[in-house]
């Protein structure tokens, strides 16, 4: 396959913090405020049960990943599993998702700087662009170290948020006692009732995805299905860890209804501390993040190109590789596609993008689902041929795999019965059934090429 070719360059220790920096982003720092006011001090259940949902999945791929040791990358075991259609499928939606990020953070990270550059964020995107368009075109081990200490950074801030929260929660630094109060006495701890929880769980799973970057950069390392298999779970288990201590700590700290929509929580909760340098720390924070997710998103988008283009799934020039093992033309092609969306932004705010963000919205849960079937299938398959099991494997399989897909099935029921998310379903529907349609506009076209290079 033509990912061998790549680079072997990535270390456990950016393995590691790569999955961490795909996940930890502007919808942590500034996005959790909207799930808090929706939801109330319960919002830490919600990230619980859509965390303990994703780490299904990502137990499914690490058994995957043992399983089919020369599979590399996060697109490729559905294609191994349940055929061509499979891999195609998800590898464009995987990358049309990744492929908004890049804007997205972008636009997101210029909108911070605009508070101490008085440029505009249409220019302070672009450059932020081009700063990681360089970055990605260097090397994969430039990227891997850029991403080691952009999300040592997020990494260190929230644990350092988490031991200041817990100080002041527990009345060691609050003038009048312990605050954990705020959980129950302002409406309770669920004061929007039971559903409402359920409902913020798909929200939260947007916020939450990421994790499976590992699969795609681990190709790039020296033993891929080790760093797989050891990564799937530990990663999830430490973000859960951060996003649930670090949300619950803050509806400790903050009566939930007074937190600002739109506004970082993170920020109000320590000017509530009395940390009065909190607006400008956490400016730098999230702008870390920020740039952590861009470029995360950018080395994904170039990644996936590079191994459609493997398959035939894309044009066989995204395959070419410079003198340091990168794909150039699919870096190149992903920044292109990053300026089209900054550009769309600025003509029309709240419109184009805000049309291609609503149709990325659940792309992952169908990304997600077709992985669960594609782990059960082939778990089902090697069985059946009386192949041992790999080390590591789906805890009590078949039960949690199903269980895993009905969670999902669940979330989308959810956004249709929700009416602020319904149509952002729709959308996302319709960008499924476009890559439906172009795969089986590819397959026809290919249908006779085929027929004509078989023999008499």
């Amino acid at each position: 396959m033509a990912a061998a070719e790549l680079s072997r360059s990535l270390k456990p220790r950016h393995l590691a913090m790569i999955s961490i920096g795909g996940i930890i982003g502007a919808g942590l720092f500034v996005g959790s405020s909207v799930s808090i006011a929706a939801i109330g001090p319960a919002i830490v259940v919600s990230y619980l049960i859509t965390g303990t949902l994703i780490l299904l999945v990502m137990r499914m791929l690490g058994e995957m990943a043992m399983s089919l040791p020369t599979v590399h990358s996060f697109a490729e075991f559905p294609r191994a599993a349940l055929g061509h259609w499979a891999g195609f499928v998800t590898g464009w939606l995987y990358w049309y998702f990744w492929m908004i990020v890049v804007p997205f953070e972008a636009i997101a990270g210029a909108q911070i700087l605009q508070h101490y550059i008085p440029l505009s964020a249409g220019v302070l995107g672009f450059i932020l662009m081009a700063c990681m368009t360089a970055v990605n075109l260097m090397s994969t081990r430039s990227y891997g170290e850029f991403e080691f200490w952009f999300s040592s950074i997020k990494v260190a801030a929230i644990i350092a948020f988490i031991a200041m929260g817990a100080a002041y929660a527990f009345g060691w630094t609050a003038p009048h006692g312990p605050t954990f109060g705020n959980l129950t006495s302002h409406g309770g701890f669920m004061p929007h009732g039971i559903v409402s929880v359920f409902a913020g769980a798909v929200t939260v799973f947007f916020q939450l995805t990421g994790a499976e970057i590992i699969t795609v950069a681990a190709v790039e390392s020296a033993e891929p299905a080790r760093a797989v298999a050891q990564l799937t779970s530990s990663i999830i288990v430490r973000v859960l860890t951060f996003y649930v201590g670090s949300i619950f700590f803050i509806v400790a700290v903050v009566p939930w209804n007074s937190i600002v929509v739109g506004n970082s929580p993170f920020t109000q909760a320590l000017l509530q501390m009395h940390f009065g340098w909190a607006g400008t720390a956490m400016d730098f924070i999230v702008l870390t993040a920020v740039l952590s997710c861009l470029n995360s998103a950018f080395y994904v988008c170039s990644r996936v190109l590079f191994v459609l283009a493997g398959h035939g799934d894309a044009p066989q020039a995204l395959i070419q590789l410079n003198r340091r093992k990168v794909p150039v033309k699919s870096v190149l092609l992903c920044a292109l596609a990053g300026v089209v969306g900054i550009l769309a932004d600025v003509a029309a705010p709240q419109k184009v993008f805000a049309f291609l963000l609503a149709g990325a919205s659940a792309l992952m849960v169908f990304i997600y689902i077709i992985v669960a079937l594609a782990q059960v299938r082939l778990r089902r398959t090697r069985e059946r041929a009386g192949v041992p099991l790999p080390p590591l494997t789906m805890w009590l399989f078949p039960w949690l795999s199903y269980a895993a897909i009905a969670g999902m099935a669940a979330v989308l029921i959810a956004m249709a019965l929700t009416a602020s998310l319904s149509q952002e379903l729709k959308v996302s529907l319709l960008s499924l059934a476009v890559v439906f349609i172009a795969y089986f506009v590819l397959r026809a076209r290919r249908a006779p090429r085929t027929a004509s290079a078989s023999p008499d």
